[in-house]
């Protein structure tokens, strides 16, 4: 049942039972850098194979193939009593569960962590991933990311004053929630090589939301003051804003002095420095709106790209607004070799680098439940049992014998 042997994580067994984003990314993580997963998707499948259009050739929503490269799917009705068998089978020697149901669905089907699964697979490592935990004035409740980015004050800090909080335009805390639960399943690894034991962990969107308000939440206790709306501009830094120039927009991030007195020589204003109302991050801060347009007026003539270039050169972080198309096929990301291509599939490689132990991406997503037959055949099913596990709609047939409402 080995997908490949490449990657610090080979060798390990993932049980995915996660839908939608952070489960998808942090298991397609895993399985990137070597780790053999199995995608259990309920029989409705995956949301995210009809969040579409874009579809592709098979039908499956672009968004899905974001997230779940590199895996085997298989697709179980985990309330039968034989779906929960061939899970049983799957996690004999599986190392790690991953699941984002609302939380005590497990549970319900006598699959909890501490009551059964423990006790049964003592080594195994398990991962909940939810909106906002089990208990608590609002746990058990679903969440999704821009919910979430609206409660928890994300949205609060992102957006122009005169159009009001607007939702940041990716999925941040989901992303991030992937990148939590990552970071708690490899620690839990770490743990269990040096005791022998696995352990429950858990990512939720609320803590996660929480965790990025930096430096928001930190101003806020000591200042009193609530943070408000600045558009793209940093409320402890300046100058760390967009500018127009010639031709397009830039950001320009100083966090110094040196900086400061580089980028002012640049782009003809070397007094600026000495102006008492610049002199300093403080006094910039406070006069903000003059610096920005001071700034802009020097630059109003200078070619957008060939600015950004120059800045760069001389020391002072700076770089054009670019769309998501210029962004992928900018020379550096070909040279980072962060687009993936496999086939008719494309998409963007996990972002960390392993220079002992590489990874490599997987192969294209999986269409629902594809590699049913072959799971179950690994598992010890024979042909008989698969048939009759199809017919009493414990596990779903391939995508070519069982087809996916489109809605």
């Amino acid at each position: 049942m080995t997908i490949g042997g490449k990657g610090a994580l080979a060798g390990m067994r993932v049980v995915d039972l996660t839908r939608v984003l952070a489960g998808p990314l942090c298991t397609q993580i895993l399985a990137d850098q070597g780790a053999e997963v199995i995608k259990v998707e309920p029989p409705s499948g995956d949301e995210t194979r009809k969040l579409g259009p874009p579809f592709d050739a098979a039908g499956q929503a672009a968004y899905f193939a974001a997230l779940n490269r590199g895996k085997r799917a298989i697709s179980l009705d985990l309330s039968t009593s034989d779906a929960q068998e061939v899970l049983h089978r799957m996690l004999a020697d599986a190392d790690v569960l991953v699941e984002n149901f609302l939380p005590g669905t497990m549970e319900r089907w006598g699959l909890g962590f501490d009551e059964v699964l423990a006790k049964r697979y003592p080594r195994l490592v398990y991962c909940s991933i939810s909106g906002f935990g089990a208990d608590g004035p609002l746990g058990g409740l679903p969440g999704y990311d821009a919910v979430l980015q609206a409660m928890c004050g994300v949205m609060s800090v992102n957006g122009e004053a005169s159009a009001g909080a607007t939702r940041i335009g990716v999925p941040v805390i989901d992303h991030l929630t992937g990148y939590v639960a990552l970071s708690a399943i490899l620690m839990a690894l770490c743990a269990r090589h040096r005791t022998g034991e696995g352990q429950r962990v858990e990512a939720t969107l609320y803590d996660t939301a929480l965790s990025l308000l930096v430096p928001h939440a930190s101003n806020w206790f000591a200042s009193g003051s609530c943070p408000s709306l600045l558009g793209s501009a940093h409320p402890n830094i300046a100058p760390y804003d967009k500018f127009r120039a010639r031709g397009g927009e830039l950001f320009i991030g100083v966090l110094n002095e040196g900086q400061f007195r580089r980028l002012c020589q640049h782009i003809g204003l070397p007094g600026l420095p000495h102006d008492e109302r610049f002199a300093s991050n403080s006094g910039r801060l406070d006069h903000r709106v003059e610096l920005k347009a001071a700034i802009e007026a020097a630059i109003v003539d200078s070619d957008c790209g060939a600015l950004c270039e120059a800045l760069m050169k001389v020391g002072v972080p700076a770089g054009a607004l670019n769309s998501v198309p210029e962004a992928l096929a900018h020379a550096h990301s070909e040279h980072r070799e962060m687009l993936v291509q496999r086939g008719a599939y494309q998409g963007v490689r996990s972002p960390m680098v392993m220079y002992g132990t590489p990874g490599e991406p997987g192969h294209a997503p999986p269409e629902f439940a594809q590699d049913s037959d072959d799971v179950l055949h690994g598992l010890g099913f024979d042909s008989v049992q698969r048939e009759r596990l199809y017919a009493a709609g414990a596990v779903m047939r391939p995508a070519g014998e069982y087809v996916i409402s489109m809605g």
